[in-house]
């Protein structure tokens, strides 16, 4: 065997060794010992289908948008429905109260007509269709509307998915948030906050650092903040704590470019695949 021939079977070798056995060179990878920055496709890819639907979740995927996320109620007969608002008007036109309406009638209504004829006859997936889209590598960001009389079956409808470890919790309500770590502790969680108002001025106030202290005093995994105060003092404050950080809903490139900055770990727009262009990351 000649010098040259030796040489390139060598380069072969360690060429193969490097590669995972997903097939993803460890060689080419630009965030070694560093978990990229998330892209998450508030409601679905929202500004092409009609939110919270599995064509939605679908037009994400498609797009290599790495993170979905949605919401879902508890109804009447104890199956978890994936819709934003509390009552149906909105998206569907008829007025039910989701919470106090068996999910029989609720899967009757069209919610997808409303964003164009293309979807008319979209139904509202039950949470356990929306965990069966969820491809290799995505993850799927679970909004909980309601309280925490929702977890046993959540927490049934994650066991059950196969898709344990792409399944992330999310709410605004923190006995939900608590009550899920508790009996899924191998489940991320975040709190779901807003930025208050001062009162005088009506100016959004910067978050508080006791949230920080409330997260870890929980053992939840961080925090999921309305973008408009995160900024990389914040950005900072929690990384050093520990924790994560996700900034929602930013749909202006410039804004999106600055949380990219300060070192969000993820971002939820409207328009996932167009902000992934904005910001270069696809």
């Amino acid at each position: 065997m000649s010098k040259a021939v030796c040489i390139i079977s060598a380069i072969a070798v360690a060429f193969t060794l490097l590669c995972s056995g997903s097939g993803e060179c460890k060689i080419f990878s630009k965030n070694k010992g560093k978990k990229k920055m998330l892209l998450v496709a508030h409601r679905g890819e929202s500004y092409i289908a009609p939110e919270n639907t599995l064509a939605a979740f679908n037009q994400a995927w498609k797009t290599n948008v790495p993170g979905v996320e949605l919401d879902c109620y508890l109804t009447t007969d104890k199956r978890i429905i994936c819709i934003h608002d509390g009552n149906t008007k909105r998206t569907s036109g008829v007025d039910h109260v989701v919470k106090d309406t068996d999910s029989a009638t609720l899967r009757k209504l069209d919610v997808g007509k409303w964003k164009g004829e293309q979807y008319a006859g979209e139904k509202m997936p039950f949470v356990e269709e929306a965990f069966a889209t969820i491809p290799k590598g995505g993850v799927l960001f679970c909004e909980v509307k309601c309280g925490p009389e929702i977890l046993p079956y959540l927490q049934k409808a994650i066991d059950d998915s196969g898709k344990r470890s792409q399944i992330t919790v999310i709410s605004f309500n923190f006995d939900l948030c608590a009550g899920s770590k508790k009996i899924m502790p191998d489940v991320p969680v975040y709190f779901l906050k807003s930025s208050d108002k001062d009162p005088k001025t009506g100016e959004l106030m910067p978050y508080p650092d006791d949230l920080i202290k409330l997260c870890l005093d929980n053992k939840l995994d961080g925090l999921n903040l309305e973008y408009r105060k995160v900024d990389k003092e914040l950005v900072d404050k929690v990384h050093a704590a520990g924790l994560r950080i996700y900034a929602w809903t930013c749909d202006d490139a410039d804004a999106a470019k600055g949380l990219v900055a300060a070192g969000v770990d993820g971002i939820t727009t409207n328009r996932a695949a167009w902000m992934a262009e904005q910001l270069g990351i696809k």
